[in-house]
């Protein structure tokens, strides 16, 4: 399947989120939404992500955008990380990866010269009309709403 780029429409897609509650990108029709894609609930990355967007996340809804965090975790998983952690935003249970390949994100990780299939972290930014205005590959996760905030100004 070919990458996704900027000016693409953002695939929609339809799943559980950590309330089992069922979600999908279309809901957010109409709005800017980042929709960012992380490895694993409750590890060191991960958690400093979705800080980092819990503690901006009144000035990125007051620039406008929704946040959805999405994962190949379970709803319990992310039941557990958003009390652990207060986080005010839907994260999307990827069990079966099919958004994680919609997206593009699963993907031959390597570590420690151990070749595996994973999550790359990435955030897209989509907007009103669904298309993909962004694509942040590189994240700062101690810094990834600034890094939001800072491609919007």
């Amino acid at each position: 399947m070919e990458a996704l780029k900027e000016g693409d429409k953002a695939p929609d897609f339809t799943s559980k989120d950590q309330n089992g509650k069922t979600v999908s990108l279309s809901d957010f029709k109409g709005k800017n939404v980042i929709l960012y894609f992380y490895p694993k609930d409750d590890t060191p990355g991960c958690t400093a992500e979705a800080c980092s967007f819990r503690d901006n996340y009144q000035s990125l809804e007051g620039n406008g955008f929704e946040v959805i965090g999405v994962s190949t975790d379970s709803e319990k998983s992310h039941k557990k990380f958003e009390t652990k952690y207060s986080l005010p935003f839907p994260l999307i249970a990827d069990e079966d990866k099919n958004i994680n390949e919609a997206y593009g994100v699963w993907v031959e990780k390597n570590m420690y010269g151990k070749k595996y299939m994973g999550t790359a972290r990435k955030t897209f930014l989509i907007a009103p009309d669904g298309v993909i205005k962004k694509i942040i590959d590189k994240v700062d996760t101690k810094n990834a709403s600034q890094q939001v905030l800072d491609l919007t100004k």
